[in-house]
C-alpha cells in the first residue's frame, strides 16, 4: 500500500493526509472542508511559504515576481493555466517579492520573474524569466 501525502490546504494551512489513490478526486480539507486544488496559484507570504513549501508531499513551483514588472504581470495568466493543468500533481503558488523581500533576500532572487521548483523543502531547479502555459508545463512536467 503507498504512503499517504501530505497536502497543506490553500486555504486555512492545515496539513492533511490523503491517500495518493484520491489525489485527482477533489479533495477537501479535513479542517476547512473547501477543496485542496482549485486551478488558481496560491498567494502566499513569508509567514504561510515555509510550511507549504516543506509539507506538501508534491512538488512546489513558486513564482517570485512584484507587481511593478512588466514580465511577472504578462507572464501571469500563463501561470494561472498552468495551474489548472498541472494541479493536482504539483502545487503552483505566488510570492511577491515586494512584500515578502526576507524570502526573496533568502533565496538570492536577482531578477523577477524567477520559478523555483521545490520537493521535500529542498530547491531543485531554478528559471529566471517568462514563459508561456506550455513551458511552463513542459518544465514541470519533467519533476512530475
Amino acid at each position: 500500500m503507498a504512503e499517504p501525502l501530505h497536502l497543506v490546504c490553500p486555504h486555512c494551512d492545515a496539513v492533511n493526509r490523503l491517500p495518493a489513490a484520491r489525489l485527482g478526486r477533489a479533495p477537501a480539507c479535513g479542517k476547512c472542508h473547501r477543496p485542496l486544488f482549485d486551478a488558481h496559484p496560491v498567494a502566499l507570504d513569508e509567514a504561510r511559504f515555509q510550511r507549504h513549501v516543506t509539507r506538501n508531499d508534491i512538488p512546489v513551483l513558486v513564482d517570485f515576481w512584484a507587481p511593478w514588472c512588466g514580465p511577472c504581470r504578462m507572464m501571469a495568466p500563463a501561470f494561472e493555466a498552468a495551474a489548472a493543468r498541472l494541479e493536482p500533481r504539483a502545487r503552483l503558488v505566488k510570492v511577491n517579492t515586494e512584500e515578502a523581500q526576507g524570502l526573496a533576500m533568502r533565496f538570492g532572487i536577482r531578477s523577477i520573474p524567477t520559478l523555483a521548483m521545490f520537493r521535500g523543502g529542498q530547491e531543485i531547479d531554478r528559471r529566471a524569466g517568462a514563459m508561456d502555459t506550455s513551458q511552463l508545463v513542459q518544465w514541470v512536467q519533467t519533476f512530475l
